[in-house]
């Protein structure tokens, strides 16, 4: 059989531990044999990102902007513990806040739905989706220790010179600061993609912040989200049947709930961190999440919701079978290749990113799956079997 020719690179953003290893077996296994694949590569291991000064995680965002789809494996975010086992240099930032903050998108997570695993809430027959703003507040803070007495303030300095300073605290002990920002050009983009995307999608947008307390910074939000919609966006939305609202975070969560799906709900980067991993274990697995990091100007990066897999990677080390699900890395790479093939024209190439999937939910709802996936299954016969192996079932229904 010819192999699917695609026109434009990927740009292919390798990763860490247990994830690398699953990245060669699906490329080996199930893309490799049909695809004559075309990528741009660049190592995001922790090795070399040490190596490089974390000056490869920059290169492989800039290639984004230039190629316009990335595919991404799951990176260590080091820790204290991590400097020690990588001899690193400096507690290097997380990849996705580098790449989020260069190509400044929203993230969209929408968990996979399979016939068989059971979700927490029953309610939810249709997939709700995390639209997360991936610019500003804590993860480009900036913070400090405070000493007993000493007095906190807010200064901003304007060109001139002038300042406007507000007080923080006074403290009477020992205590912490954190500085947050955002930019009204972020803020906007988030709103335009999120807009852009419930349009897409043919979907309900909700936004959602605590303006009541937070009365500048999270009313920004609300207001640019506002008056976006106004402007540009309200004529769309009547004649797509569907809705936009705002409503308080607090609010929004009760009314999540109580819903049966079937909607995007954005949130600024903090909460929509903590509400997509929540939803995703409401729904069954963080390895049952899409994820993809959209920019404003139509940049696309796939990547898999989940972390590295450390327990299984040391076991793997050892020359153990692990039991790994590989579906959310599977369902990044279907989501680039057929990004790739819409923007090339290619609809072989979509095609293929449709079979794929189908082929992967088709194995799981036959009972196959990896051991963590099988304590959620509600199917009678069930088939537990190891990350290799479920791949050759996936390859054998594609």
């Amino acid at each position: 059989m010819a192999k699917i020719q695609m026109k434009t690179p990927l740009v292919e953003m390798d990763g860490d531990e247990m994830t690398r290893i699953i990245w060669k077996m699906i490329k080996d296994i199930l893309i490799n044999p049909y695809v004559d694949l075309k990528s741009e590569y660049y190592d995001l291991g922790l090795p070399y990102r040490n190596e490089t000064n974390d000056q490869v995680t920059i290169d492989a965002a800039e290639a984004t902007k230039k190629y316009g789809v990335a595919v991404k494996c799951a990176t260590i975010t080091p820790n204290a513990a991590r400097m020690t086992e990588y001899n690193l240099k400096e507690m290097w930032k997380s990849p996705n806040g580098t790449i989020r903050a260069i190509l400044d998108g929203t993230v969209f997570r929408t968990p996979i739905i399979v016939n068989g695993i059971s979700t927490y809430i029953p309610t939810w027959t249709k997939p709700i989706t995390i639209a997360r703003h991936a610019y500003g507040d804590i993860y480009k803070n900036t913070e400090m220790k405070v000493s007993e007495g000493c007095k906190a303030e807010l200064v901003v300095t304007a060109p001139d010179g002038t300042e406007t300073r507000k007080l923080i605290h006074t403290f009477a002990g020992d205590g912490v600061i954190q500085g947050v920002h955002n930019t009204d050009d972020s803020i906007s983009g988030f709103a335009r993609t999120c807009f852009n995307y419930a349009l897409e999608m043919k979907q309900d947008l909700w936004f959602a912040s605590k303006d009541t307390i937070s009365k500048i910074y999270d009313h920004r939000f609300k207001d640019i989200f506002a008056e976006i919609y106004e402007t540009e966006y309200k004529e769309k939305f009547e004649e797509a049947g569907i809705e936009y609202f705002y409503t308080l975070i607090d609010d929004a969560v009760s009314r999540v709930i109580r819903s049966e799906g079937g909607f995007i709900w954005a949130c600024k980067n903090y909460d929509g961190d903590v509400m997509s991993d929540m939803l995703a274990t409401a729904y069954g697995s963080l390895g049952l999440m899409t994820s993809v990091l959209v920019s404003p100007d139509g940049k696309y990066e796939y990547e898999a919701a989940h972390g590295t897999v450390t327990r299984h990677y040391y076991n793997y080390l050892k020359g153990e079978k692990t039991s790994t699900n590989p579906i959310a890395t599977i369902f990044a790479w279907t989501g680039a290749l057929r990004k790739r093939g819409e923007l090339d024209d290619i609809p072989e190439l979509c095609e293929f990113a449709d079979k794929l999937e189908r082929a992967s939910i088709k194995t799981m709802e036959d009972g196959v799956m990896d051991k963590n996936l099988s304590y959620l299954c509600t199917l009678e016969n069930k088939k537990v079997v190891d990350t290799e192996t479920f791949l050759h079932e996936i390859a054998a229904r594609l």
